[in-house]
């Protein structure tokens, strides 16, 4: 994440989340324009969404939401190279807020897809669902050492969770290191699932904490090319998963990338109620936040 004071973010909405006054961009907005403001948060705003914004009234004489180009004349385009950690980089952003409509054909495009595959790379969140949204403020609100606005990062909301804890082949030490480094975190939530293979490593790992043997920490699923993906898929449209943490490759071409895509199309279907963390830093600095809100 940016060293600097001030937090730097690209945002873009479908038309679905600003067509109307009650929209996602708004609701967020609602939620999260204080913590904007007080936390001097640099807003990268692709054209559309900017005019929007400005039709509704929000963030008025607020300097820092910077217009970018219409999509079509480039706007997301010049975002994506903006993601990316280099010497070069005119403006480094520190993550991409874009509140994704499943069904609008523009979010497939290549300029969308590349944006969440360098957010991923570089580290940086990739939010594209209202609750994550005004969770990640939250997030930053927290890290920067005010008192929360909200009450998403509670341990007593969390209890009331499942979480979804899913990794590709390459990463998935790195999601067992994750699961032993922030189990406590992890153990509040009122369910855990997990796709087969990483299933059995978490369970294991619980096992060896002193998790009771007779009780798996996370209920296992088939593996993600026989349909663990889709079966979570399943329990998010159901609101029965509210949480989703997977340990995404990017550099790596997967078989079963439609079953992936399916999950991550569910987590936006349930966009005011479903959080997907796709990056390792991004799920550590969510579990940092989730420390310091119930310290004490």
């Amino acid at each position: 994440m940016s060293s600097t004071s001030s937090l730097r973010f690209a945002l873009a909405a479908n038309r679905l989340h600003h067509a109307t006054p009650d929209a996602g961009l708004f609701t967020w907005l609602k939620a999260s324009s204080e913590t904007i403001r007080e936390l001097d948060i640099e807003l990268h705003t692709v054209g559309r969404t900017y005019d929007a914004i400005q039709r509704e009234g929000f963030l008025s004489g607020y300097r820092k939401n910077i217009r970018y180009p219409y999509g079509r004349e480039g706007g997301l385009m010049k975002l994506v190279s903006r993601v990316t950690i280099h010497e070069a980089t005119p403006i480094t952003l520190d993550g991409a807020i874009y509140l994704i409509d499943p069904v609008d054909p523009s979010s497939i495009f290549p300029e969308a897809l590349a944006l969440k595959r360098q957010c991923i790379t570089h580290g940086k969140p990739f939010i594209s669902t209202v609750a994550g949204a005004i969770e990640w403020m939250e997030v930053e609100r927290v890290m920067a050492g005010r008192d929360p606005l909200s009450d998403c990062l509670s341990a007593e909301v969390i209890r009331g969770q499942t979480l979804a804890l899913i990794s590709h082949d390459a990463l998935k030490a790195e999601m067992v290191a994750y699961a032993s480094q922030y189990f406590d975190i992890l153990s509040l939530f009122e369910r855990r699932v997990a796709t087969g293979t990483t299933g059995g490593l978490l369970n294991e790992l619980a096992w060896s904490k002193g998790w009771p043997e007779d009780k798996p920490w996370v209920d296992r699923y088939l593996s993600g090319p026989l349909g663990g993906d889709a079966q979570i898929a399943d329990l998010v449209l159901d609101r029965k998963c509210q949480r989703v943490i997977f340990f995404e490759d990017p550099h790596v071409a997967r078989q079963h990338e439609a079953d992936i895509q399916l999950l991550e199309r569910a987590v936006r279907v349930a966009t005011h109620d479903a959080t997907c963390a796709t990056a390792r830093e991004v799920a550590r600095k969510w579990a940092e936040a989730v420390q310091r809100a119930n310290a004490g």
